[in-house]
């Protein structure tokens, strides 16, 4: 127990470490400021730009950026869709493979363009390299930049103090997302990943082996909070992740964009302590989901002590990593939205499961995706605000911006769509089992916990999922005689689809409201929100508002499970 306790402990560490470094980068990237690699990359900016049509900084009204955004995503959705529905047509297509269903089809380009990455198929047995290579892996770009451009906006909105009602300009934000951040990093991660024994390579077999571009993808899978794996069992074969180090490094990938964004904002407001307290309130629920999962998987299962089994719960595990790898992976996968795994989340005890949903629960407040974890923070943000203000008697401010009905209607609309989108579309697959029941395997309340944790996935644009719930039936290792399950397929595409863009919308209307009002010199009465009582007010309201929502869907599912000594 040790040995992996100090394994979490020094992973934290870096964390921490590394937050301020690559915060205080991004910072000054979004600002406009030089940074080290602008000789190089500044040039091809200016003409990417200049290829849009951005000749100046003048900024965007919230309405523009808004269209700018829905326009971009949804020709982002006709370019991927074309892509997986002409494979016959693809170079490099040694293995004959055609095309997947037009339902499946369907929800996978639903699911890489809203940065969920749920894949009702396997990889290596559906998809070309070319697919693969041009249409996922830039997917996994342009959508993880589409979440930080509005996660900068936000900010924007905040800290501005001309009240013009500017949040910046989408096209800049986005290519400087990708030029400055998502690129360099993704570069650098890859070369390690492919010297570290990750597959890189064109042609399509070897042997008997499938292989192809793995490493590219892997390192802007991770970094991106994408999570779509190359090959069917994800980040669990030694093509994806094939060491102990690996493993630790793209858990690192994954973390790191989402927490150091805290600091950004910190640094763009003016008071990095605002970007600590937030960085504080997410640390706190992800270590609660650690500590969790991890002493659970190290307990084992009921079934395996009735049968005599002792130590940790190994089943659906990598040996090479072990209870404690694959349960801080678990608690990192899901407390972000990344939901690429290194072990079966299927396989999880009772309580060790309970882990991914608590983690899904708080909607992608704790880190959550690039961009996406931090505007739903300041949501939580500022209706931890509003009740503080109400507490005391005061109008509501938050760093010298009033908070007002507006505001605040906007904010608690975004705060509970998500959550609201998940118990509507859960609950129609279990009660309308002649359409949903052809997706669930599994009986019990196993079977109840991976339908709900579908939608809780695909809502949340996670796109884990407990392997039992399946929207794609395919024979062979080819799309030949496959057939789709259109319900889930349609039902999971148009979850994500509004699970992403309805809290955009939201987010850029309160970006726009805030960055059109004065600043309010603070007085004595007014409440501080970088305070450990303000850290304490916070994770609060996150508990109460996100995750007590599923109390009674946890309840059935595996608080029950873990009650029992049945193996489901």
């Amino acid at each position: 127990m040790a040995q992996g306790l100090l394994q979490i402990a020094i992973f934290v560490a870096v964390v921490v470490a590394v937050v301020p470094l690559l915060g205080g980068y991004m910072a000054r990237v979004f600002t406009g400021e030089r940074v080290l690699i602008s000789p190089v990359v500044a040039p091809v900016e200016r003409g990417v730009l200049r290829l849009l049509g951005v000749e100046d900084d003048q900024g965007q009204s919230w309405k523009q950026y808004a269209r700018t955004l829905l326009a971009f995503s949804a020709l982002s959705w006709l370019f991927l869709y074309l892509i997986l529905r002409t494979q016959t047509l693809h170079p490099g297509n040694g293995r004959k493979l055609t095309s997947g269903t037009w339902d499946v089809t369907f929800n996978t380009v639903s699911s890489f363009v809203t940065n969920t990455n749920w894949q009702f198929y396997g990889g290596e047995s559906t998809l070309t390299n070319f697919s693969q290579a041009f249409g996922l892996t830039v997917q996994n770009f342009v959508s993880a930049g589409v979440g930080i451009a509005v996660a900068i906006a936000l900010i924007r909105g905040i800290a501005n103090r001309r009240g013009d009602g500017r949040i910046g300009h989408f096209w800049r934000d986005l290519v400087r997302a990708i030029l400055y951040v998502l690129l360099p990093i993704s570069l650098v991660g890859a070369l390690f990943l492919v010297s570290q024994g990750v597959v890189q390579s064109f042609p399509t077999q070897a042997g008997d082996l499938i292989t192809g571009p793995v490493g590219s993808q892997e390192a802007i899978k991770e970094l991106g909070t994408n999570g779509g794996g190359f090959f069917n069992v994800n980040s669990s074969f030694p093509f994806e992740n094939p060491t102990g180090l690996t493993n630790f490094v793209e858990m690192l990938l994954i973390l790191i964009v989402p927490a150091s964004l805290t600091s950004t904002f910190g640094r763009m407001v003016g008071s990095r302590r605002q970007g600590w307290s937030i960085f504080a309130a997410m640390s706190f629920l992800f270590l609660v989901g650690v500590a969790l999962v991890f002493f659970s998987e190290r307990h084992g299962t009921s079934a395996q002590q009735l049968a005599g089994v002792t130590g940790g719960n190994l089943e659906g595990k990598e040996v090479r990593f072990g209870t404690t790898g694959s349960a801080l992976w678990t608690a990192v996968t899901t407390v972000t939205s990344c939901g690429a795994v290194n072990a079966s989340l299927d396989s999880l005890t009772a309580l060790g499961g309970l882990t991914p949903f608590l983690n899904l629960g708080y909607s992608e407040s704790v880190f959550g995706g690039v961009g996406t974890g931090l505007y739903t923070m300041l949501f939580f943000v500022l209706l931890a605000v509003f009740i503080g203000g109400l507490m005391v008697g005061r109008t509501p401010e938050y760093l010298g911006k009033k908070v007002e009905a507006r505001d605040i209607k906007f904010v608690a609309l975004g705060s509970v769509f998500t959550p609201l989108l998940v118990l509507v579309t859960s609950g129609l697959a279990l009660a309308w089992l002649k359409y949903g029941g052809p997706s669930i395997d599994n009986s019990g309340p196993q079977g109840f916990s991976e339908t709900i944790y579908a939608y809780l996935s695909q809502a949340n644009n996670n796109g884990s999922a407990f392997a039992g719930y399946t929207g794609y039936v395919q024979p062979d290792p080819n799309n030949v005689g496959a057939y789709g399950i259109t319900f889930a397929d349609v039902i999971g595409g148009l979850t994500m689809l509004f699970g992403r863009f309805a809290p955009i919308l939201f987010v850029l209307a309160v970006a726009g409201s805030l960055s059109g009002k004065t600043v309010t010199p603070a007085g004595l009465g007014t409440m501080r929100t970088d305070t450990p009582t303000f850290v304490v007010l916070l994770i609060g309201v996150v508990v109460l508002l996100a995750a007590l929502t599923f109390v009674p869907a946890l309840l059935l599912g595996p608080i029950v499970q873990s009650l029992s000594d049945t193996l489901f």
